[in-house]
């Protein structure tokens, strides 16, 4: 399939050194908050890329559940395939892609688990299907089949069926704490527009990068 004719020229917007914030955190904030007044279909959405002791990258999309100064956090089931690649190496990527607004978002930084109180307050949060799936589920193991898991997810309906539903030991939360942003706004002619900070001791550089 040839592809060479599908393109699309990007007219939107500029981006401009002296309109960025001194912090990464602040101009996320500013472009997510943009990108939800949007309309866009999740705009949480993230690309997550891990990566194996042996060089071997994965990607996936996760859903960003909080962000603040100090990171970026999202769940997961801590025996999935990238929660034990980032046990074996924490660094990770974070990707937003807000087509609309033809801008991209990209994020470096180390992985840790937080803490247990956080993880129950947000599995607290969920609807009791999406509690119920997290305990029923192997995530990233094979299964047999569809009605394997939907007969699990009946088994953990009555065995919860009285009173709230437990956090699962094998569940929680990572937080990326980054140490680089790119925001990338798309300009004509492919002469995109692009900024990288860097932290350099507690401080955040800004540089222009070309296209």
């Amino acid at each position: 399939m040839d592809l060479h004719e599908l393109r699309a020229e990007y007219t939107q917007a500029g981006l401009r050194r002296k309109d960025l914030h001194e912090s990464p955190f602040s101009q996320f904030e500013l472009w997510f908050q943009q990108a939800c007044a949007t309309d866009l279909l999740e705009p949480n959405a993230m690309v997550l890329a891990t990566a194996s002791p042996q060089g071997e990258p994965l990607v996936r999309t996760v859903l960003l559940k909080y962000f603040d100064a100090n990171g970026l956090i999202f769940f997961t089931n801590y025996e999935s395939r990238k929660a034990r690649q980032i046990a074996e190496n924490p660094q990770v990527s974070l990707l937003f892609l807000w087509l609309p607004l033809q801008r991209q978002v990209q994020i470096r930084g180390m992985a840790e688990k937080v803490a247990t109180s956080e993880s129950l307050k947000y599995f607290a949060s969920r609807p009791r299907g999406s509690q119920l799936g997290a305990w029923c589920s192997p995530q990233s193991q094979v299964i047999s089949s569809q009605q394997l898991l939907l007969m699990q997810f009946e088994e953990m309906k009555q065995k919860f069926r009285d009173g709230e539903i437990p956090l699962p030991s094998f569940w929680g939360g990572f937080r990326v704490v980054p140490h680089s942003f790119e925001f990338w706004q798309g300009r004509p002619s492919r002469l995109h527009d692009r900024f990288l900070y860097t932290k350099k001791d507690d401080l955040w550089e800004i540089h222009r990068l070309a296209p």
